[in-house]
């Protein structure tokens, strides 16, 4: 799998790509590309409109999310599968609120998504990649997420130490297993 260029951000002496530049290495998955989120809140800033007039009860433009759902829609009608978990704290975040509201968006797109409440998770479970989110290409290629204090992205990490990637495997298969899907998912 051919990876994004490196781009001059550094975190942590890392060297970061941007969202746009993660968004490319879907351009190469063969089988499958699969996303863990463990935050309760995301500050996009393309969401920032959306989801203040979603608190306020108004209706909610979803064209911000055209180009992911294009991208899903293409990559799942040529066979590759394209999931996530999301662990969440409960009772939810408003932002996990508006995940869950806006979700059968990506799933008409094509993504399969689990919802995990976090207390759920096993006891003593290790998170790799140090509790970061991540999305894991083919089960070669990982693209660690970095946020500021703030919660805004700050790019991601590409990592492809196999004994890394095997722990994000086996961390995978097992949320996968333990998650709701979406439709039998209800917020509390």
């Amino acid at each position: 799998m051919g990876c994004a260029r490196w781009v001059g951000r550094e975190h942590g002496g890392e060297e970061l790509i941007s969202s746009a530049e993660r968004n490319q290495l879907f351009e190469s998955v063969e089988r499958d590309a699969f996303h863990l989120e463990l935050r309760d809140d995301y500050s996009v800033p393309d969401e920032d409109s959306p989801f203040t007039s979603w608190l306020r009860g108004e209706n909610v433009d979803h064209s911000y999310m055209a180009p992911w759902t294009r991208l899903i829609r293409r990559l799942t009608s040529e066979g590759r599968t394209v999931r996530r978990v999301r662990v969440v704290t409960e009772p939810p975040s408003p932002y996990i609120r508006w995940e869950h509201a806006t979700t059968r968006l990506n799933e008409e797109a094509g993504e399969d998504i689990r919802w995990l409440p976090r207390h759920r998770l096993p006891t003593g479970l290790a998170l790799p990649v140090g509790g970061n989110d991540w999305w894991l290409f083919d089960d070669r290629l990982l693209a660690v997420g970095h946020f500021d204090g703030d919660g805004r992205v700050l790019g991601s990490e590409l990592v492809q130490a196999p004994e890394t990637v095997a722990a994000c495997v086996r961390l995978r298969d097992r949320l996968w297993a333990a998650a709701v899907p979406h439709r039998d998912y209800q917020l509390s």
